[in-house]
């Protein structure tokens, strides 16, 4: 049994995307297990029953759980397999290609696909690029009230609240989720478009407390129509 069979039946059997240390940690403690298990159990002058190759598993590392993955997938891509690995801000997992996503949601008939306004797209955008960012820091930017849109991005779980600011009236500051970088197919916000370029824009400057005024028209228009990539698995079903 080679370690690459062994990665690939952690990722199929698990419902949750798993990082290279859960796996790693798995192939290690599991080895080891059969080491001890293998020593409680001996018989004196009788030959090991324990296969050869769980010793090495042993010693695992991460770098050679990366290189399995990069396997896995080099194989699927040379097979032609209706599926990949993907990995996501919170682990690796296997999912079926996008060209397959229509056939994967007639799995699904009850669940439609939810797109988001223009409006909410723009708020998420703002708070995507400049998080962490309070409610009057986002309205600076697109000139008007987003209490409806930073809920609807809440309820979605596109959105969380940080913290506070450290400002007068300590107000709430946001920012995206683990969700947000698995809608998009990011594994983290510098994969974003243009991410160091569009979080150096100035902002007009936030009043906490203020009524939602008209923001600076360049900066907004950078901001908040930035480009979001799309994942290429987006809508696409799981398999486990």
């Amino acid at each position: 049994m080679e370690l690459i069979s062994i990665v690939e039946a952690l990722l199929f059997a698990s419902q949750e995307p798993l990082g290279v240390p859960q796996m790693c940690a798995a192939v290690k403690e599991t080895a080891k297990d059969i080491l001890q298990a293998g020593e409680a159990n001996a018989v004196p002058d009788e030959p090991s029953r324990i296969p050869e190759w769980v010793a090495p598993l042993a010693e695992t590392t991460d770098e050679q759980v990366r290189a399995v993955l990069d396997e896995l997938i080099a194989r699927y891509d040379a097979e032609k397999h209706a599926f990949t690995l993907v990995e996501r801000a919170n682990g690796w997992r296997i999912a079926a290609r996008g060209e397959y996503a229509e056939w994967c949601r007639a799995l699904y008939p009850g669940k439609k696909v939810q797109r988001l306004s223009q409006p909410a797209l723009e708020t998420l955008a703002i708070v995507a690029y400049r998080q962490p960012i309070t409610k009057a820091g986002i309205e600076a930017v697109r000139g008007v009230a987003v209490d409806a849109m930073m809920q609807q991005l809440i309820d979605r779980g596109l959105v969380k609240i940080e913290g506070r600011a450290d400002l007068p009236g300590r107000p709430l500051l946001y920012g995206t989720t683990e969700a947000f970088l698995d809608h998009f197919g990011v594994r983290s916000l510098d994969e974003m478009p243009n991410a160091n370029e569009l979080r150096r824009v100035k902002l007009p400057e936030a009043v906490e407390g203020a009524p939602a005024v008209g923001g600076d028209a360049p900066a907004a228009e950078q901001l908040a129509l930035a480009p979001v990539p799309a994942s290429e698995e987006s809508g696409a079903a799981e398999e486990s």
